[in-house]
């Protein structure tokens, strides 16, 4: 006997084994049982659902006879009755299936359609089945609406598609519609262990739910994958083996890339994309596999526990804690996103690399105005509605004095460095990468010509980097070499940037508040001012 595939051999046959669609299965159920049978019947969600499986075992409950041959329309197939057997060999004459994806003409819907003048030969109704509908021509549609509306009472339509929206209002008003929802990842792992059991074949709970995550919602993809699984395994599931037949990235490197990330670490993040490389993983993959690990570490940061209780729930909910929420809602936009990159990279790897690193540039918040304009532009803060008197602007505090008593560097050098970025800024010649590490940067010794700057990542300590900035202080007139070594920096221009934006801020609120016409809007008419909505001009 020749062998049969998984995803026909476990077809369902009832409504029973039905997985995954329990609305629909009630739905249908209360219906056959009540006997409230509509005339037309719309089942719609994507590949490998179980449109069709659900209108063959909609077919028999019609059709059933009960194993005495005395039985009714019913929602319980007996599976055993001729109506049943023939249903499910694809020989019963009163059911007919019409693929419109290659019969979508008129021809076609009328050569079917002309059956339905005459009585049920062999069962209790004729059982139209219309699969792809959407594919049918608008001369098509046309043809069938009058016996769509208004069929013999023996006669029903089952319709089947994967596009909804593609077919006409008027067909969709006669018909009763059920969304079939993709399969959940955890609900197709369960399946597959039933399967696989009742098949003998030895899986690892990995290799079956990289399988569920490589079906994206489809039962019968997730069969014909196992098939595959099978035979490239040698009659085993590991998850080794299923990960190389699947091109899906081991998830320890996804680990490693996350905690660099987290800890700010670009080198290695480089290092972990070039073993990616050398072993052949996708880089999509890569990304799909981060989306879903991030996806659980949002969850533990916000509910408290991460969700699923594998061996990997307490390695989640550790590195949940070592990145902070906004982080980890930015990284997961960005390699949703990056996906869509990476075709339009020469170097799919290159794509990947900066994708990831982009979230290392983003992390470091960093005043966007230069030195010069912080230092000479001090406008009073407006009030949106009526503007006050100008107002002294309060005098930047970058560090509190406990800071600078525990920081690396001494005062004097950091206003001079202060001093020499403003000028380099003021001529625009640093940016980018140069302009991040002058910024980020403070001077903390001077030998001669060498001076000592504390950085306070690895991420600005490349040598091009250093060299480009060392060119920039020679054309302003420091023609020095630069010494970096990362520590903490307390008192960085950036820094004194952002204390000084904070002060015009808290100055332009007060402003704001102190103002008569504003608190008389806010006494008089309840009046708010928007968290956020102030902006010192």
């Amino acid at each position: 006997m020749s062998y049969v595939v998984l995803a026909r051999k476990y077809r369902p046959k009832n409504f029973a084994e039905m997985v995954g669609q329990e609305h629909v299965v009630q739905a249908l159920g209360n219906a056959l049982a009540t006997q409230r049978l509509h005339h037309a019947y719309l089942f719609t969600g994507t590949r490998g659902v179980g449109k069709t499986t659900v209108s063959r075992i909609l077919a028999k409950s019609l059709n059933c006879t009960g194993p005495d041959g005395q039985g009714g329309i019913t929602a319980e197939p007996c599976g055993v009755c001729d109506a049943c057997r023939d249903i499910d060999s694809g020989r019963f004459v009163d059911y007919t299936e019409l693929d419109a994806a290659s019969n979508r003409g008129v021809d076609e819907v009328q050569t079917l359609l002309e059956q339905a003048v005459y009585k049920p030969v062999q069962g209790r109704f004729k059982v139209f089945m219309i699969d792809e509908v959407h594919m049918l021509t608008n001369t098509a549609f046309n043809a069938m609406l009058k016996t769509l509306e208004e069929p013999p009472e023996y006669l029903k339509f089952v319709l089947a598609t994967t596009d909804p929206q593609k077919v006409p209002v008027t067909v969709l008003s006669r018909c009763l519609q059920f969304n079939l929802r993709p399969m959940a990842p955890d609900t197709v792992q369960e399946h597959l262990a039933r399967v696989l059991q009742a098949e003998q074949v030895p899986a690892e709970p990995e290799a079956l739910g990289l399988l569920a995550r490589g079906a994206r919602g489809s039962m019968r993809d997730a069969l014909s994958l196992t098939d595959q699984a099978i035979a490239f395994g040698g009659g085993r599931l590991e998850a080794a083996t299923v990960r190389q037949m699947l091109g899906v990235v081991d998830r320890g490197h996804v680990w490693h890339l996350i905690e660099a990330l987290a800890e700010g670490d670009g080198a290695a993040v480089v290092a972990t994309v070039e073993t990616l490389r050398l072993n052949g993983f996708g880089a999509a993959s890569t990304l799909e596999e981060m989306v879903g690990l991030l996806q659980r570490m949002a969850v533990a940061q916000l509910a408290g526990s991460a969700p699923g209780g594998d061996a990997d729930a307490a390695r989640v909910q550790a590195l949940a804690q070592r990145l902070a929420p906004d982080e980890t809602q930015l990284l997961y936009s960005l390699c949703l996103h990056g996906r869509g990159e990476l075709g339009l990279a020469p170097d799919e790897y290159a794509a990947l690399t900066m994708v990831l690193l982009r979230l290392l540039a983003f992390r470091t918040p960093t005043e966007k105005k230069t030195l010069k304009s912080a230092a000479l532009d001090q406008p009073p803060p407006v009030a949106p509605i009526i503007p006050p008197e100008p107002e002294p602007e309060p005098e930047p505090e970058p560090v509190t004095a406990a800071e600078v008593a525990h920081s690396p560097s001494a005062p004097a050098l950091a206003d001079e460095w202060f001093a020499i970025v403003g000028q380099l800024l003021e001529a625009e010649s640093v940016t980018a990468l140069v302009r991040e590490l002058a910024l980020q940067s403070v001077l903390t010794q001077r030998e001669g010509r060498t001076w000592h700057l504390q950085v306070p990542g690895a991420t600005l300590m490349q040598t091009s980097t250093r060299e480009r900035l060392e060119a920039a202080l020679a054309a302003a007139g420091h023609p020095v070499r630069l010494a970096l070594t990362a520590g903490p920096v307390v008192d960085s221009p950036a820094k004194r940037l952002a204390a000084a934006a904070a002060a015009r801020l808290r100055a332009a609120e007060q402003a704001l508040l102190d103002d008569p016409f504003v608190q008389a809007m806010q006494r008089d008419f309840g009046g708010k001012i928007v968290p956020g909505s102030v902006q010192p001009l």
